[in-house]
């Protein structure tokens, strides 16, 4: 990791749900919670707990220099809405085929 640069990733315990327009995307009371430095809380969805029948893959990529490279889904209202690392950095090896939304509901 870069100097002052840390990623955590912990086994959450809160409910996470992702609802779109009035679908339920995902739900699930099992996330893992990473937080880095500068960057918002997110929370890692296992794919069991997300209705993929409802995505879309995208052919978007995206690489970070501590995760690896991310894959893309999307609704057809809302372009690359949900990632994956499928192959992640060994620091991050937890988060491996979970999906992550840009915005979730936590209660």
């Amino acid at each position: 990791m870069a100097h002052g640069h840390t990623i955590t990733i912990e086994q959450g315990t809160r409910q996470v749900r992702v609802v779109h327009g009035d679908q339920v995307l995902a739900r699930t009371d099992r996330p893992l919670v990473l937080r880095e430095t500068g960057c918002p809380v997110r929370y890692y969805i296992p794919p069991e707990d997300v209705r993929l029948d409802l995505l879309t893959p995208s052919a978007t990529r995206t690489y970070c220099p501590f995760k690896g490279t991310a894959a893309y889904w999307s609704l057809p209202d809302a372009p690359d809405l949900v990632w994956a690392y499928s192959n992640p950095k060994p620091d991050v090896a937890a988060i491996k085929d979970h999906l992550c939304f840009y915005e979730v509901e936590v209660s």
